[in-house]
């Protein structure tokens, strides 16, 4: 067998390292930003507020609910077309909200294209993440989604937290799987700022915390809804706390989504362990 010189064998490992070294060390304080459902106020009070302070965001579209007609809760898709004009993502949140059960895997397809088609008619670059409408999850929906084009997926707290209270677990690459990135906090009616404040302290090392919102106030469902200015006291802490905060598509500059875990469950299991749940 030949013998390689001492000296190659780091340039070896840089070599077969070179993913890692390719991509920027996660910072301390880094959240992502994420908004569901095509609410109006992501136009008229997010928006603006956003531009304000700096920050990325992304704004999962569906046309679910009474989307095509009712223009008072849900934006228009010239408003949504502004939102890219301005720098945010748009993502693909399924073209009727459609929970993604085993069952529905096979209708996904129609779902994603429903909505890509909409923003290639709209000069909107064609979505490369993805919400689970309804927080509901599937392993097998995996490789549709790649097909597709999409990088990451964010889903809910659960089953880690139970869905009412809106709690939930940082990101943590390499353990989660970028399909199924949990979010840390998913913002309620009956939130204050030390429940915003719990979600984001997540976001150390190494780990990134991902928040999701719905209408900020979102008028068509109460059950998600984040007063005007119990949101705008959420931004503020954040600016203030020099946190870091970005779109989902700006994962990429810190965490490969070709890299996934071997059993994607495994570090749900660990959590739900961890706070007790069987």
């Amino acid at each position: 067998m030949k013998v390689l010189p001492k000296l190659l064998l780091p340039l070896m490992f840089v070599f077969q390292a070179g993913f890692s070294i390719a991509k920027e060390p996660i910072p301390d304080k880094l959240v992502v930003l994420t908004f569901d459902d095509s609410a109006k106020s992501h136009f008229t009070i997010a928006r603006p507020l956003l531009k304000d302070y700096g920050f990325g965001a992304t704004f999962f579209i569906t046309e679910g609910f009474d989307f095509p007609t009712n223009k008072t809760d849900y934006m228009t898709w010239e408003e949504i077309a502004q939102m890219h004009r301005d720098g945010f993502e748009i993502g693909n949140h399924t073209r009727d909200h459609m929970g993604i059960s085993d069952a529905k895997v096979d209708r996904l397809p129609e779902q994603l294209d429903g909505i890509n088609q909409q923003c290639e008619k709209h000069g909107i670059p064609r979505p490369v993440t993805f919400a689970w409408p309804g927080n509901a999850t599937s392993h097998n929906a995996f490789s549709l989604l790649q097909q597709h084009g999409i990088r990451f997926a964010r889903r809910g707290g659960a089953p880690e937290y139970p869905y009412a209270a809106g709690r939930g677990f940082a990101f943590e690459p390499g353990r989660d799987h970028p399909l199924l990135l949990p979010s840390a906090g998913d913002a309620r009616p009956t939130w204050n700022l030390s429940d915003f404040i719990r979600a984001v302290e997540q976001a150390k090392d190494g780990r990134i915390a991902v928040l999701q919102f719905h209408g900020v106030p979102d008028t068509a469902h109460s059950w998600v809804n984040s007063p005007q200015e119990r949101f705008e006291s959420y931004m503020k802490y954040l600016s203030l706390n020099k946190y870091k905060v970005i779109a989902v598509r700006d994962l990429e500059k810190y965490v490969d989504p070709a890299i996934v875990p071997e059993d994607p469950t495994a570090v749900i299991k660990a959590r739900q362990e961890l706070v007790g749940k069987p």
